[in-house]
């Protein structure tokens, strides 16, 4: 059975996204996706049945909730497994997610379920993309629990506008209003829903059925019929932690920025609607870290090399808010913007955001997919043209990537910041036919990195 799955995958890679996607009408399209996704779930033995089931879903954030999610539960002595867009995890076994996708696909996710299941986790975070819901990826698996970071345009083309982006986001809380209690170990399993009250669009998840209903904020009140409250407050933003208190008790946690504030509150709100004590996940939270999150790559140099995400325009705001805390001099910004169709009109604003904000502007290749590279880096220098930045002074376009963080160290001086967005910690550049290059932004900063050291 298990070559039976094998042959079915690569029947889908082979037949679906050459020939089957091109031609076949979208409504069969969703019946396969539907039926191969509850076939899955089957064929593994319907692994979240057996398992609490945890789901973020949001634009910016998840995966670092995710990760700060399994760090507060486990901190509670629960055993926990999670798949997210930067890693995968089972018990105290952790690895990059090196797919290339957010939620992966639908028998990989139902094995790493049954995996987690037959190591003894009780808990399961699954990072949930629109994209992934689209594609009913989040069938055949029971959640119990979802979590609503925030909403901002992303995927528009994808979606045919932000309404059906907002539409998708919420199909993921519809499906869990549609399921029966879970009953584990003779327990009824309450179906929550975690909402971050300070999103313009968190009246629209709240309408959803849930069994319990909570709302993270930083220090507002709403004062919601059936909404249990928790908030952050006294926050204090620091270059390099952040401090709030939240339910009387101090909390520190080693990420910067307003951003993962919410981050962390969204992680213990869940936790605190399932029992754990908050000292606890206080202490789990302290040191968190996520790969390629505000990851700062080291090498001896005299200057400061953070790699991060921020592959979206509000994503990369936040960044740059972030940043307004580290003590530097000049500010040197390696970035591009993804291909395959996907959100062109924010390839000029990403470049506007680095063009306003960084010293020096590097524009190179990210993930063209069978898009031209060279044109979506014409796009996206356009905007830092836009913001007032010289071509071949202050703003450089450079396709090959290593070849660009490379003219970005070369630049730097001392106490300067070189950031490195985009990638993050994903292991692939994709390029035409999705042929994937092995790759990795933090290692190939430290090869370079290296290179200098033994020049000078």
């Amino acid at each position: 059975m298990h070559y039976f799955a094998i042959v079915l995958k690569y029947v889908y890679i082979l037949v679906m996204k050459v020939f089957i996607k091109k031609f076949t009408p979208k409504i069969v399209l969703y019946a396969y996706h539907y039926l191969m996704a509850r076939f899955a779930s089957f064929y593994y033995g319907n692994p979240s049945e057996k398992i609490i089931v945890i789901g973020v879903t949001g634009t910016n954030g998840k995966t670092t909730t995710v990760r700060f999610i399994a760090e507060a539960l486990g901190a509670c002595g629960k055993k926990v497994g999670l798949a997210s867009t930067a890693e995968f995890q089972i018990n105290d076994k952790r690895w990059l997610n090196d797919m290339k996708m957010t939620m992966p696909g639908r028998f990989y996710l139902q094995k790493l379920l049954q995996d987690m299941v037959a190591a003894g986790c009780e808990y399961a975070i699954i990072e949930t993309s629109s994209q992934g819901i689209i594609q009913f990826r989040h069938m055949g698996i029971h959640y119990d629990a979802i979590v609503f970071t925030n909403l901002t345009p992303e995927h528009i083309e994808a979606h045919n506008g932000f309404e059906n982006y907002k539409k998708a986001k919420g199909k993921l809380f519809e499906h869990m209003a549609s399921m029966k209690k879970k009953i584990l170990r003779g327990k009824e399993i309450d179906r929550v829903s975690i909402i971050n009250l300070d999103d313009q669009y968190a009246s629209y998840f709240l309408q959803f059925g849930a069994d319990k209903k909570y709302g993270y904020t930083l220090g507002l009140k709403y004062d919601i019929k059936g909404v249990e409250e928790v908030r952050a407050e006294n926050i204090s933003i620091n270059p390099n932690n952040s401090k709030f208190i939240f339910l009387g008790q101090d909390v520190e946690i080693a990420m910067p920025g307003k951003h993962n504030v919410y981050n962390a509150i969204a992680a213990l709100t869940v936790g605190l609607a399932l029992g754990c004590d908050i000292k606890d996940m206080e202490h789990g939270l302290r040191n968190v870290s996520v790969p390629g999150r505000m990851e700062y790559i080291s090498e001896g140099q005299k200057f400061s090399v953070i790699i991060d995400y921020a592959p979206e325009p509000e994503g990369l705001k936040q960044l740059y808010k972030t940043l307004e805390l580290v003590k530097k001099n000049k500010i040197i910004h390696v970035l591009g913007s993804c291909g395959g169709g996907r959100d062109l009109a924010r390839r000029p604003v990403m470049g506007e955001i680095a063009g306003e904000n960084a010293n020096s502007v590097i524009i190179t290749n990210e993930d063209p997919y069978d898009d031209s590279p060279q044109e979506i880096i014409d796009q996206v220098a356009a905007g830092a043209l836009q913001a007032g930045k010289i071509e071949n002074n202050n703003l450089f376009k450079i396709s090959d990537r290593r070849l660009a963080i490379r003219k970005a160290l070369e630049i730097a001086q001392e106490n300067d910041l070189v950031i490195i967005t985009g990638k993050g910690c994903e292991q692939a550049i994709v390029v035409a036919n999705n042929k994937k290059i092995p790759w990795d932004d933090r290692t190939v900063a430290r090869e370079e990195l290296k290179k200098f050291k033994v020049q000078s």
